[in-house]
């Protein structure tokens, strides 16, 4: 994600980490790099000059000050923390508040065909459910066949009805909404209007009459963030013609070269609202400034990922499993368990990038197929039977569990050793983990010193990042099973 923007920040922040100070003649270099990664992301010219000057300008002859006191940062940080200022500046502030008229508010939402305007609807559909609201979709596009029965179907995903009919111009089917709205005792309608290819004349009288008749209470635009500068255009001319509320930026999980988050707030002055980062419909994030500018520069978003543990795990029954975990009391049930929570979080990738330093790993990142490998870890796992699930020993010493085991998840036989050795790294990581008094310091009192100070004897298991390292394993397995 964003990784074009990123590698302009991270040259400039290794060319300064051998400079002494900060002079204008480095700060120059430095800022080339990161003009040259803005201009590849398709950031809007305007906005990458604005952008550089204020960073040099106050880049130079200043001591940052800290809430305590006045102190010296080497010189890159003293740049990555005002590139980071300036970034927030541009896109922020954060506002991804929604005002609804009652007792029914009403969402416009327009942009162009392809932008993934109907699955954000769904997506915009079941954050608002969150929030206690019971919306109704309508199904405005009435122009791209598949488009009703698209939305149809993901508001039988979402259990949220859906209103369509056939016959009806799309600016009257919206005004009937209402009614239909009160009908079934819902709080909310959200229009899911028609898009274009491009920009045009009919389509954007259709769009007017809509605003006209239903009188929408927020019109949101969804923008595709891989196309860059002329979706910041679109923006501008949408904005101009039906004076939009904010914009949601999809496809932030994909390559997305970044240029339109960087310019769309500073072009057209509305906020960006949610940001779109997978494909299901529970992947809408709200929009946080500081959140996105830590990304970029490859300092993660731990407030991001906190949030998304606090949406998928149970509390009190994760405090529970952690005490236990600890105690070393960890079996490959629920190692399966830890496995289905994050699928749910969305893609391991996505996950990874909101840790500091990760996002330097870029084409790594890509190479990581985390879905796939939790499906196959997750099928040998439900080979085994409740009791190798505690035990996972048994089938360490009969050969025969093992074959079975590979034999029924559609795996080899090397693959359930690994599973088998990734899984005792694991369950010693939380056994020497709950020695240590700071993480649990319940079970601190009841340990001897000597225990404490024990080194681990485990290592982490290493990530799969791509197929060469597949081959190797296979190939070793092979020699293995030659031997014996």
């Amino acid at each position: 994600m964003l990784e074009t923007i990123s590698s302009g920040f991270r040259n400039a922040r290794n060319f300064l980490s051998g400079q002494a100070m900060l002079t204008e003649s480095n700060i120059e270099k430095a800022l080339l790099e990161v003009r040259k990664s803005l201009l590849e992301a398709d950031a809007h010219v305007d906005v990458i000059e604005q952008f550089l000057s204020q960073v040099k300008q106050k880049s130079l002859g200043k001591e940052v000050k800290t809430s305590f006191k006045k102190t010296k940062i080497s010189p890159e940080q003293h740049f990555i923390k005002i590139c980071q200022d300036e970034l927030e500046s541009l896109m922020g502030p954060s506002d991804a508040s929604l005002s609804f008229s009652k007792p029914i508010g009403s969402i416009m939402m327009v942009g162009l065909q392809g932008s993934g305007k109907t699955t954000t609807t769904a997506k915009l559909a079941q954050y608002l459910k969150s929030k206690s609201h019971t919306p109704l979709l309508v199904a405005a596009d009435i122009y791209r066949p598949a488009a009703v029965k698209q939305l149809e179907v993901l508001g039988e995903q979402l259990d949220t009805p859906v209103y369509s009919k056939p016959g009806v111009s799309p600016d009257e089917l919206c005004k009937q909404a209402f009614e239909k709205a009160r009908e079934l005792n819902c709080d909310l309608l959200i229009f899911d209007t028609a898009g274009r290819l491009a920009i045009d004349e009919p389509l954007m009288r259709e769009l007017e009459s809509i605003k006209s008749l239903a009188k929408p209470d927020q019109i949101l635009m969804v923008i595709d963030a891989m196309i860059g500068q002329d979706s910041v255009n679109t923006a501008r001319e949408f904005n101009r013609r039906l004076e939009v509320d904010g914009f949601i930026l999809t496809k932030l999980d994909g390559d997305a070269r970044g240029g339109a988050a960087l310019s769309i707030k500073s072009v057209t002055q509305k906020p960006i609202k949610f940001i779109g980062v997978g494909e299901k419909v529970g992947q809408l994030e709200e929009f946080r400034a500081e959140g996105l500018a830590s990304r970029i520069l490859d300092m993660g978003d731990i407030a991001s990922l906190v949030k998304d543990f606090e949406q998928h795990v149970d509390k009190a029954q994760a405090e529970k499993d952690a005490e236990r975990m600890l105690k070393g009391q960890f079996s490959l049930q629920d190692f399966l368990k830890q496995i289905r929570m994050i699928r749910k979080m969305g893609p391991l990738a996505g996950i990874l990038e909101k840790l500091p330093g990760v996002g330097a790993m870029g084409a790594q990142l890509k190479n990581i197929d985390g879905e796939g490998q939790m499906k196959r870890i997750e099928s040998m796992i439900l080979s085994m039977t409740p009791r190798e699930r505690k035990q996972p020993e048994l089938i360490l010493k009969q050969l025969s569990r093992r074959r079975r085991i590979a034999l029924g998840s559609g795996r080899q036989e090397s693959e359930v050793d690994a599973l088998l050795k990734q899984f005792k790294a694991m369950k010693g990581m939380m056994q020497n983990m709950g020695k240590m008094p700071s993480l649990n310091p319940a079970l601190s009192s009841k340990m001897s010193l000597p225990a404490l100070s024990a080194k681990p004897r485990f290592s982490m298991p290493k990530l799969d990042l791509g197929r060469k390292d597949k081959r190797k394993r296979a190939k070793l397995a092979r020699k293995k099973n030659k031997k014996r």
